[in-house]
């Protein structure tokens, strides 16, 4: 089976900074993109930020210039560090990740659990 297990969630002041991880296990050949989305209550899941196996990103215009994401590929690990978070960066954040199980399989996308993240203003 694969996991995606998230961690780094927790309770931030306005303008503080957060870092999140997201380790994948199990049993696996490949991964290409690996990302971060969010839910805030009430709204639907939105993309945070995404990093390809080969180093490219892509970011959400609410968080350009505020959060990097990057990921070990020896670790099978990505992480977002976040700064000057605002109020309305509170939410859910949920690591996914496409995922090879087999050589010449199809890519398929897991989902970690989530983490929650509150920003107090």
């Amino acid at each position: 089976q694969v996991q995606l297990v998230e961690s780094g969630g927790g309770l931030v002041q306005h303008g503080g900074s957060l870092t999140l991880s997201c380790t994948a296990s199990g049993s696996f050949f490949n991964i290409n993109t690996m990302g971060w989305y969010r839910q805030a209550p009430g709204k639907q899941r939105e993309l945070v930020a995404t990093i390809h196996n080969g180093g490219g990103t892509n970011y959400a215009d609410s968080v350009k210039g505020r959060f990097t994401i990057s990921r070990d590929n020896t670790k099978k690990m990505v992480y977002v560090q976040m700064n000057s978070l605002k109020p309305d960066d509170t939410a859910v954040y949920y690591c996914n990740a496409n995922i090879q199980r087999f050589i010449g399989g199809a890519f398929v996308g897991y989902w970690g659990k989530g983490t929650l993240v509150t920003v107090s203003s």
